[in-house]
């Protein structure tokens, strides 16, 4: 079924100006153009503008929306890891709207609200240092490196990485159940495109340097664990992609 673009935005709440723009920078293309030069939409178009949609609400720009869905177009593991974001999302404003209620009874009740208690659901820093700490003690204490504490001006960063590797590694445990060879065009785009990321957002990484990565998460017990409990097989899948990638990048 074919919709105009008049359609799509009674069914999205998107407005048609923003459509025009999605289509103007590449973001969303509509399947064809008729004669008389109306966009047309199909099901597929659709389903790209609610994930969009979705990357909108976690307050992504669009330019980085459009570099994120070039590269991963597999809509289970984009819907995935969209819901493990919004459900973040969700349980901080869960926790703000609690301290706001709080701040809200203690005026009420001529009380005066504990200084800790005033600030929480604001400390994202501190849930980015809670989920690291197990790996970075294991770090310390197995290679003696010593942890860096994430600052405020971190976090934004953080979470953008945070999706493009969790983006990355679905993918390409996605390649692997699909039973596409590790030296396959698509893994070998993947890891260019990962690779191109990582240097553009101030993490200088040469192919070399990747492949020390996945022979490092190889032979550490940590590192091995996480990969092969996302995939059976996806930490030797991914050292072998990074070797036959160096091997055609040299």
């Amino acid at each position: 079924m074919l919709y105009t673009v008049k359609e799509v935005s009674e069914l999205s709440n998107v407005t048609i100006k923003t459509l025009h723009h999605y289509h103007k920078i590449g973001l969303l293309l509509p399947c064809k153009i008729s004669e008389a030069g109306y966009r047309l939409y199909e099901a597929k178009e659709l389903e790209r503008l609610q994930e969009i949609l979705f990357y909108r609400e976690l307050d992504f720009s669009l330019d980085q929306i459009k570099e994120m869905m070039e590269h991963h177009s597999d809509r289970l593991s984009i819907l995935s890891q969209q819901e493990e974001l919004l459900l973040c999302r969700k349980d901080r404003l869960d926790t703000i709207i609690q301290t706001l209620r709080k701040s809200i009874a203690c005026i009420k009740e001529g009380e005066s609200m504990d200084n800790k208690e005033m600030f929480k659901g604001f400390e994202n820093e501190e849930e980015w240092n809670k989920a690291l700490t197990e790996q970075n003690q294991y770090l310390k204490e197995s290679y003696g490196v010593e942890s860096h504490e994430v600052a405020p001006t971190d976090v934004k960063e953080l979470n953008e990485q945070a999706v493009e590797a969790m983006t990355f590694m679905n993918e390409m445990a996605s390649s692997l159940r699909e039973g596409l060879k590790h030296n396959d065009e698509k893994t070998r785009n993947l890891i260019r495109c990962h690779l191109e990321f990582m240097n553009k957002h101030g993490h200088k990484a040469s192919v070399e340097d990747f492949v020390a990565q996945t022979r490092f998460f190889l032979s550490d017990d940590f590192h091995l664990k996480m990969l092969e409990s996302q995939q059976t097989g996806l930490a030797y899948y991914l050292s072998a992609a990074a070797e036959s990638f160096a091997a055609t990048n040299q």
